[in-house]
């Protein structure tokens, strides 16, 4: 064999010392079927070859009896192959395990090393995964007398023991490495916390310097545009009066600077002083500031009440009011919203134009225009005006039309407007410059610390779920880190692009938007970021500059939504609130703790079948609270119909009264039905004097007097006697009441003041009950009394407080030390 060129590994000079190696048996596995694999392609006709020279492995000094009797075997097997021309297959311990050995070229095995149970135990549980393996493997063309090395063995032991030892030793250094690094990985906790609490406080400080820079860097002859809000009930015409300011330009073909962007409506001066030129004639009050912001979002009333640290997102506010209607209940929630939020809002009374016999100037001025009404429309104008002053006052404040107006602290300005015909409209605005430059300048200088709110959150077809922010301060940037409000926790993400809509003139052309590489306060914008699916809106949004800050921001970011943790109640039993945005939830919070209606948990956004199940809850402690109040969001249909199935009830509404007015409509129906529940095992205090018996068997028919208390039908009664000697009290059950008749007219419940000249009861006993006598068991000089019981009591107290005087209890007091009832 050797003179035929084939290479036996056992046999090669310096092969013992070359393949001293650590056995790996997976490798030599697929070695073997790699071999085994290749005659297939390449096989190599089998050439005569001698025995090999036994003596030379002799000198090798093996111990492993047993795998030279298995070469012996081998080759003799192979001297009858080449006598017989015919090839066969080998039998070599790595092919024992094959189902299916395929052929080889035969050769000399080497001596193997035996196996330890690990080891074979590894080979079975390698097994299958080689199996479905070696189809895919690659047909190598090397040589088959290189496939796989002999594992050696070291001073005559198998290396199988060495392993074994190696490795109790390496499990008893591991252990310890292990339990060293449990140490050290507390010490590090420990101080990584540490170190976070550190790293945190300083981003804070840092922060708090880049403010107070800001601040103090902002200058009068710097002003932004302000923010401005519309708000009113429905139909007054809020959409319909912005797009008259709209229309101004655009009808002549030209934009006009007026762009319209995420959530709002930017006037830039020019535009302010081309509509403003009726009222103020040659430009005599100068428009200092750069534009105007009007969110004009339909269903955001509700951001008028978000103060950031003391300053509303709203600089100032439009409030819509049809003057042919006055003040409507969602026109009242919007003026409560704007005074809690301290925002300087004036008045747009819309519709002038509905006035019967009104002679409309398009797009003039409103003293212009009123001159020239006739006397009659005159009138009726002065009429409408002092109602709507009226229902100001009811609401506390003054109002004053805006050019009579000489104290604009004190007093609202009321602008008449028209949205169809543009009349008023000049007035409106150029009370909104005056009122914003002249009482307004501090807060309009712009800061270059950023401040944003979240307006809504959209999935946009192509860009995914995006955010609509009102950036009110600073500039943002593309690839700037954000940190926000989520409803499961901080998010932090990096704005992929900032986008607005094409110009006014090119709205048209629908999904198409600006990008930007940046952008300056004040607009609003359209935030394309991954991860924004739990934004909340109303909150706040932040850009950190570095990862210390993002930590900082986080728990600044989730302020806005923790502070609302209070109004939830300690007990566990309440209703559970779903708002659309963070300040509609605050705004509905708030006056549910007003109304002292317990909360059990609240939520942001669309109600879910998992807001329907977290909020299921409550069915267990207080099925009357199993109630979702939903303020202004929408409800899925999935949602819907599991509530239905649990037996819970959604109240939607988009005015928080309204959703207070159900709630308690169906609380006094809850409340209605459990009396009647338990109404049976209620007793009601009442003490009578007989003046008649009419019957003297069952059933008792006595003609009674009230003492105290009040006679109900159902009330079970009876007579207590004390002898007076030994003290031993005798209780005689009579039955309960089944029929009360005043001048033989019936009644359910009879008071001592209806009473008269008395009252004829019939009281019978039950089935199970001994008869009573008249006479017998008892006489006129007792007194009949309720008979009440612990059960009774506690059914007054947890049904019926409300109705029960404070003299009844008084009574239930005194009658359970007579009756002894504990």
């Amino acid at each position: 064999m050797l003179a035929a060129g084939m290479v036996v590994a056992g046999l090669q000079e310096g092969g013992a010392a070359e393949k001293k190696k650590k056995p790996v048996y997976g490798n030599k596995k697929k070695q073997q079927q790699q071999q085994q694999q290749k005659p297939k392609e390449t096989p190599t006709p089998a050439a005569p070859a001698p025995e090999p020279e036994v003596p030379k492995a002799e000198e090798k000094k093996e111990e492993s009896e047993d795998d030279w009797d298995k070469s012996d075997n081998e080759v003799e097997k192979a001297t009858a192959a080449v006598e017989k021309l015919k090839v066969e297959e080998s039998e070599d311990d790595w092919d024992k395990s094959d189902e299916e050995p395929a052929p080889e070229p035969v050769k000399a095995s080497a001596p193997v090393a035996k196996e330890t149970p690990a080891s074979a135990a590894k080979k079975v549980a390698e097994k299958p995964a080689e199996k479905a393996a070696a189809p895919a493997a690659p047909i190598q063309t090397q040589p088959a007398s290189r496939a796989a090395p002999v594992p050696a063995k070291a001073n005559g032991k198998p290396t199988s023991a060495a392993a074994e030892e190696s490795s109790s030793e390496e499990e008893g250094s591991s252990s310890e490495e292990e339990s060293s690094d449990e140490d050290s990985d507390e010490d590090s906790d420990e101080d990584s916390d540490d170190e976070l609490a550190a790293r945190k406080a300083r981003a804070l400080q840092k922060i708090q310097e880049r403010r107070e820079a800001a601040q103090a860097a902002k200058s009068s002859d710097d002003l932004r545009s302000p923010i401005c809000c519309i708000l009113g009930h429905v139909d007054t015409g809020k959409t319909k009066l912005l797009d008259k300011i709209r229309q101004t330009s655009v009808q002549e073909g030209e934009a006009g600077g007026i762009t319209q962007q995420i959530g709002a409506t930017f006037f830039p001066r020019s535009a302010i002083e081309e509509k403003t030129e009726v009222v103020n004639k040659d430009h005599a009050y100068k428009v200092q500031i750069p534009g105007l912001l009007i969110i004009d979002t339909p269903g955001h009333e509700s951001f008028t009440n978000l103060r950031s640290r003391g300053s509303s997102l709203c600089n100032i506010a439009i409030l819509v009011v049809d003057i042919t209607h006055g003040l409507e209940p969602q026109t009242i929630e919007s003026l409560n919203l704007l005074r809690q939020g301290r925002t300087p809002f004036i008045v747009a009374l819309n519709k002038i134009d509905r006035m019967y016999g009104w002679e409309a100037k398009p797009n003039a001025g409103f003293r212009e225009t009123l001159n020239a009404q006739s006397k009659s429309v005159k009138s009726e104008f002065d009429d409408r005006v002092a109602k709507t002053k009226l229902a100001f006052a009811e609401q506390g404040l003054n109002a004053e039309i805006f050019d009579e107006n000489k104290n604009l602290g004190r007093n609202i300005s009321l602008v008449p407007t028209s949205a169809v015909t543009g009349e008023g409209i000049p007035d409106m605005l150029m009370l909104l410059v005056k009122l914003t430059q002249e009482r307004m300048n501090a807060n309009l200088m712009y800061i270059s610390e950023l401040e944003c709110t979240i307006l809504e959150v959209k999935v946009i077809e192509g860009l995914g779920t995006t955010i609509d922010v009102v950036l009110s301060n600073g500039v943002m940037r593309e690839g700037d880190k954000i940190v926000l409000c989520g409803t499961d926790g901080p998010i932090v993400t990096q704005v992929r692009a900032l986008l607005t809509p094409q110009p006014m003139r090119e709205m048209r052309i629908k999904g198409q938007y600006i990008h930007h590489k940046e952008v300056k306060a004040a607009l609003g914008v359209k935030i394309s970021a991954p991860g924004l699916e739990k934004a909340i809106a109303g909150a706040r949004l932040y850009v950190a500059q570095d990862d210390d800050e993002v930590e900082a921001f986080k728990d600044m970011a989730m302020d806005d939504l923790t502070s609302l943790a209070r109004f939830v109640t300690k007990s566990g039993k309440g209703v559970w609130v779903q708002a659309s945005t963070l300040g509609s939830l605050e705004a509905l919070l708030t006056f549910l703790d007003q109304m002292k209606i317990p909360v059990f948990n609240f939520g942001i956004g669309p109600v879910h079948k998992s807001t329907i199940v977290k909020a299921g809850t409550m069915l267990d402690k207080a099925p009357e609270y199993a109630v979702i109040l939903a303020f202004d969001v929408q409800i899925e249909k999935e949602a819907q119909e599991l509530a239905q199935k649990a037996g819970m009830k959604i109240f939607s509404a988009m005015i928080i009264y309204h959703l207070f007015d159900a709630f308690t409509k169906y609380m006094s129906e809850v409340q209605e039905a459990k009396r009647k529940e338990a109404a049976p095992n209620a007793v009601w205090p009442v003490r009578l004097k007989i003046l008649k018996a009419f019957a003297h068997r069952d059933p008792i028919i006595l003609g009674c007097d009230i003492i105290e208390g009040t006679m109900r039908i159902g009330t079970p009664m009876g007579v207590v006697k004390v002898d007076k000697e030994t003290g031993k009290r005798e209780i005689v059950s009579l039955g309960k009441i089944t029929s009360i008749e005043i001048n033989h007219k019936p009644f359910e419940i009879v008071k001592r003041s209806q009473i008269g000249a008395g009252a004829a009861v019939k009281i019978e006993r039950a089935p199970h009950q001994a008869a009573k006598l008249y006479g017998r068991h008892f006489d006129e000089k007792d007194e009949v009394v309720s008979l009440i019981s612990r059960q009774s009591i506690d059914t007054l107290k947890a049904n019926f407080r409300d109705q029960v005087e404070l003299s009844d209890w008084a009574m239930i007091k005194k009658m359970k030390v007579e009756q002894g009832v504990p």
